[in-house]
């Protein structure tokens, strides 16, 4: 049974940094394509980035040169190191699983991949 939780999400002012954390289990966790994806309130889903199992990344624009994801194999935990946030982060953020290639390892998918976690909430405070 697939099975992700993440950790890591809290409160912090505009400018600061949060590092949330995704652990994996019940499958292999090195062949699967991961990813993170957000929702706030009133809003769509929106794809945050992806990483493929060659470590290859993906990011949405909106986040592009502040946030970095990073997975360890050994450890079966994906990571989203998030820096300079911004009021507009504030959201639901979910990591999410698919054994996909590269090909369809994309954000603009990631919100429908078939395993998510529970979500862990992101506040940025102006």
């Amino acid at each position: 049974q697939v099975q992700l939780v993440e950790s890591g999400g809290g409160s912090v002012q505009a400018g600061g940094s949060l590092r949330l954390s995704c652990t994996a289990s019940g499958y292999t966790y090195s062949t699967y394509c991961m990813g993170w994806f957000r929702q706030a309130p009133g809003k769509e889903r929106e794809g945050v980035a992806v990483i493929d199992t060659d470590g290859r990344t993906n990011y949405a624009d909106s986040v592009k040169g502040r946030f970095t994801v990073s997975r360890d194999n050994a450890k079966n935990t994906l990571y989203l190191q998030m820096n300079s946030l911004e009021p507009e982060d504030t959201a639901m953020y979910y990591c999410a699983a698919d054994r996909v290639g590269w090909f369809l390892c994309r954000g603009d998918r990631v919100s429908a991949f078939p395993y998510r976690g529970q979500g862990t909430q992101v506040t940025v405070s102006s």
